[in-house]
């Protein structure tokens, strides 16, 4: 090792192995894209060996895996410090990098913005879209700051319990079943089943078993506008988050299934770690409930969709 790991060389690891590239994640740090690469290059001489493979997108190597949870540690402690200076002299900055499944960056998130944007003007949201089991992941490896996490297990001092959301059959307007208010998932049978491969597929696993009811999926799909779509063009029918609502097109409808199955929607930080101020702040004002089934917020003037 021929000198000093710095936070300038860590920060730009990070950066690369979060955005994939040299480029992109200039564009992050506000630096130029030579920063960056002399940044990268530094750490590999200090640690005597590449940290990144230099691909598209890049991606670390077995030696870049090992550092790089202590690199963003190290950044995420560093990024706390400041934003405590700030906080100690009367304001609230920083980046959140919030992570949500699809429903919910559609649904409730836009809502959220507007009111952190309103509430703490110098603190930038930055939005990932995951699937449901990616994640925690996510979250406790510090790749993200914050989560909507589905059915989460207990929660860390400060989460918000968001409510609860059902699963709904997705159908065509024309479809024989889709002025019923309720289907029992059995009713599902005679048509072509679309399985969402998302965190969807256990809870419509789930409402199957509790029928008693055999499950077969025809098409597996894993994109939710892409499921969307085919229902739209009358492949088949599916079952998904009543959220999901502000994403259909007009001649597709929601209707609630039987069994009855609900996912739990809980925003956090972290368990393993201590919170970013900017986190800690934002989860502080948040009291919105989702109301079960009808995919809008119930509180703090948060309207899906809206």
């Amino acid at each position: 090792m021929t000198s000093d790991v710095n936070l300038a060389q860590l920060r730009a690891l990070v950066a690369v192995a979060d955005t994939g590239g040299f480029s992109t994640a200039a564009d992050e740090l506000g630096i130029s894209q030579s920063a960056v690469s002399h940044a990268v290059a530094a750490l590999e001489r200090a640690l005597g060996a590449p940290v990144l493979r230099r691909a598209s997108p890049c991606r670390p190597t077995p030696l870049g895996e090992q550092v790089l949870p202590h690199a963003r540690t190290a950044v995420a402690s560093a990024t706390a410090v400041r934003a405590i200076a700030t906080r100690h002299r009367g304001g609230l900055t920083g980046t959140v990098r919030l992570a949500a499944p699809a429903t919910v960056c559609q649904a409730l998130l836009p809502g959220l913005l507007r009111e952190w944007r309103a509430a703490h003007p110098q603190v930038t949201v930055r939005v990932f879209e995951g699937e449901d089991d990616e994640l925690p992941a996510w979250l406790e490896a510090g790749t993200v700051d914050a989560a909507v996490l589905v059915d989460a297990g207990p929660l860390p001092p400060g989460a918000v319990a968001l409510g609860a959301d059902s699963m709904h059959a997705l159908l065509r307007r024309d479809h024989p079943l889709a002025g019923q208010p309720t289907v029992h998932v059995a009713e599902l049978e005679d048509d072509d089943f679309l399985l969402s491969e998302g965190g969807c597929e256990r809870h419509i696993r789930e409402a199957y078993r509790r029928a008693g009811t055999r499950f077969t999926a025809r098409h597996r799909i894993r994109d939710l506008n892409t499921l969307i779509g085919m229902v739209h063009a009358g492949v088949g029918v599916t079952a998904i988050p009543a959220l999901a609502l502000t994403m259909l097109p007009a001649d597709c409808v929601l209707v609630p299934i039987r069994p009855a199955v609900h996912r739990t929607l809980s925003l956090t930080g972290p368990t393993g770690r201590p919170w970013s101020p900017a986190v800690s702040g934002l989860l502080a004002g948040v009291e919105a409930g989702v109301t079960a089934g009808t995919g809008v917020t119930a509180e703090a003037g948060v309207t899906a969709g809206a």
